[in-house]
């Protein structure tokens, strides 16, 4: 193999006994976590100069946060590699290790060969592919540093093909979560009948020296008796668990009563509506009742003069399921309303239209001549020029129909939010529901956390299973990352939703399709 003098520096190779790995970060590494060139310990970094090209072209994206972080990036990098020296022999980082870009030889002059080249032209023949091209970089760094060389990238096809060339190849894991079963089920503490019934009376008890695993502030228990008796709980601290405080119902201004349906959902609405509580995450497939028990849960503490909240803030990541449609027409809220139809399907559950009185069945008969007078009086009004609210309660009304929660949204006590323009805010007084949480990556997680002010409540829920976005997985996505992080602070909690109570096709389709 030619000796390629000064495309990698020596301080990149391994340092006297001490067995260093040679990291080689693609593009969507830098654009999922910008400070990711400082969570390698003290091992070498590499960059292929194709990834600055790829950065180069998203930069651009003025509001998104692809651009924001490709900017940060080069910011970054700017600040490390001050001059070509820099950046072809490398430099020390703060935390013991190396940073350099590659320029990979092998492809400005494709005269010269080499095994693994040899071997890349021959599976990945085109090298006019970006994706194609970091791998080849990666080879090259392979070939001139002691093993490991290990390519870095969330992109999974990429790591297949790395693997198929013979380069090591794994995912960002600085931000993932550990694999652990003790999500999937609630934990049971076990009573004997005289201490649960203690516990119903009394509201709470103290475990004391009641075995098991230790639990996190505001955990959500099942109390659970020999003779198979259950009762909800949640943690306090201390040792201490109390008993749920929730109302018979909840309801919104003008709307009809919501009760939870089983256990889980008591879980939800005992945080939804406790005011010590100021981060909720949630995990729940479809059907289980995040969206309609959310907004039901926020709407009731919105109702009176002495309400918590000032109004409902509504949000999401705009991410299409399948392929896009395209730019859509209109106002902030018309582009966001069918993102968010979900939440218009629950206003419009929790806030039925009233059906009107057909004539034909009013108690009271009235002579021909009223009769005639009314009719001339109906048809005068019909013909008149009238608002659309007005029209539209009317059969014969050509305005559009206006939803009886419609009024919450032009009060303002619903409010649509882009997630696009929150940067920079500070939100106070809202309850804030932030859908589809687990499309976002943790830095937009964070970015939306840090915009809630006093006297705000967010609540983050989302499905792990269900991920559109390809930069995140089940376990680096933000709702789950947001959980583990914030997992028994006094101001979060945490709860599951399993049980579907959407209908029983949505239950069935849930579980086995």
């Amino acid at each position: 193999m030619e000796n390629l003098k000064g495309a990698i520096a020596p301080s990149l190779r391994n340092r006297g006994s001490v067995k260093v790995k040679t990291f080689v970060l693609d593009t969507n590494v830098l654009l999922h976590d910008p400070q990711s060139i400082y969570k390698f310990q003290d091992n070498n970094l590499a960059i292929p100069v194709e990834v600055l090209e790829e950065l180069d072209g998203i930069k651009g994206e003025q509001s998104t946060e692809r651009g924001r972080n490709a900017r940060r990036v080069h910011r970054i990098l700017q600040e490390l590699l001050p001059d070509s020296h820099a950046m072809l022999e490398g430099v020390k980082l703060a935390n013991g290790g190396t940073l350099s870009i590659i320029i990979n030889p092998y492809l400005a002059d494709p005269s010269r060969h080499s095994d693994a080249m040899n071997r890349l032209r021959a599976i990945l023949p085109d090298l006019s592919k970006k994706d194609n091209r970091i791998i080849a970089a990666a080879l090259f760094v392979q070939e001139q540093n002691d093993p490991p060389t290990i390519l870095v990238t969330k992109d999974v096809n990429v790591q297949l093909k790395a693997r198929a060339v013979g380069l090591e190849s794994e995912d960002y894991l600085n931000d993932k979560v550990p694999e652990t079963d003790d999500e999937l089920s609630y934990r049971e503490i076990p009573l004997n009948l005289y201490d649960l019934q203690r516990f119903c009376s009394e509201g709470f008890f103290d475990l004391g020296s009641v075995g098991g695993q230790p639990l996190y502030l505001n955990e959500y228990v099942l109390l659970r008796s020999d003779e198979g008796k259950t009762m909800p709980a949640r943690y306090y601290g201390e040792g201490q668990v109390r008993r749920l405080k929730i109302p018979d119902f909840v309801k919104a201004p003008g709307g009809i009563p919501i009760r939870p349906r089983n256990l889980e959902q008591q879980f939800f609405m005992d945080a939804l509506l406790d005011e010590s509580i100021h981060m909720l995450t949630c995990y729940g497939k479809a059907g289980t009742g995040k969206t309609l028990l959310s907004t039901a849960c926020a709407l009731h503490q919105t109702q009176d003069d002495h309400s918590r909240y000032d109004g409902v803030s509504i949000s999401r990541p705009v991410i299409a399921l399948g392929k896009d449609i395209g730019f859509l027409p209109g106002t902030l809220e018309e582009k966001m309303k069918p993102w968010l139809q979900a939440y218009h399907d629950a206003l419009e559950v929790l806030i039925p239209s009233k059906p009107q009185k057909e004539p034909q069945f009013a108690a009271k008969k009235v002579s021909k001549k009223k009769h005639k007078k009314h009719d001339d009086h109906f048809s005068a009004q019909m013909n008149a020029p009238q608002p659309a609210h007005i029209s539209s309660h009317h059969g014969g009304g050509h305005g559009p129909v206006v939803k009886p929660y419609e009024r919450l949204l032009k009060s303002g006590l619903v409010e649509i939010e882009a997630l696009a323009f929150i940067r920079g805010r500070s939100i106070a007084r809202r309850f804030f529901i932030l859908d589809e949480a687990q499309q976002l990556t943790p830095h937009e997680v964070k970015t939306v956390i840090t915009r809630i002010s006093e006297g705000s409540k967010i609540v983050l829920i989302g499905d792990p299973a269900q991920i559109d976005n390809p930069y995140v997985d089940a376990r680096s996505n933000g709702l789950v990352y947001c959980h583990n992080r914030m997992k028994g602070q006094a101001l979060a909690a945490h709860v599951k939703l399993t049980k579907g109570e959407r209908s029983k096709l949505a239950e069935l389709a849930a579980d086995l399709l």
